[in-house]
């Protein structure tokens, strides 16, 4: 039959291409390499999402408590933000440090195996 494509072939690349990706990120993840830090709004739906569980204890949906952080988020001021900004910040100067560490440890690691007989 012309134009239509073997739907089991399809199917087979997708699986293989999706158990390729996340086999990947594995690895990073267990080499030790550093999480990337979150962002400002991360650093506030943390305690957000401590408070809101406090006051809504019978909230099932992750979806409630995104959609009320986000419409909280966007009302706030610049002024409001900023300890949160600050926070983000931080947590970027150290994992920029960590992030160093581990990129001259697996420099040194290869430049080692390199030189090994």
């Amino acid at each position: 039959m012309k134009g239509k494509a073997d739907t089991s072939k399809k199917g087979e690349g997708r699986l293989k291409a999706a158990g390729g990706a996340s086999k990947r990120k594995k690895d990073a993840a267990a080499a030790g390499k550093p999480k990337r830090p979150p962002s400002a709004f991360f650093v506030f739906m943390s305690e957000f999402r401590q408070q809101y569980n406090a006051e809504n204890p019978n909230n099932k949906s992750v979806a409630n408590v995104s959609k009320a952080a986000g419409e909280k988020w966007r009302a706030m001021s610049d002024e409001e933000k900023a300890p949160y900004v600050e926070k983000a910040e931080q947590k970027k100067k150290d994992y920029e440090k960590t992030k160093a560490t581990f990129d001259n440890k697996v420099t040194l690691g290869s430049w080692c195996m390199f030189f090994q007989l």
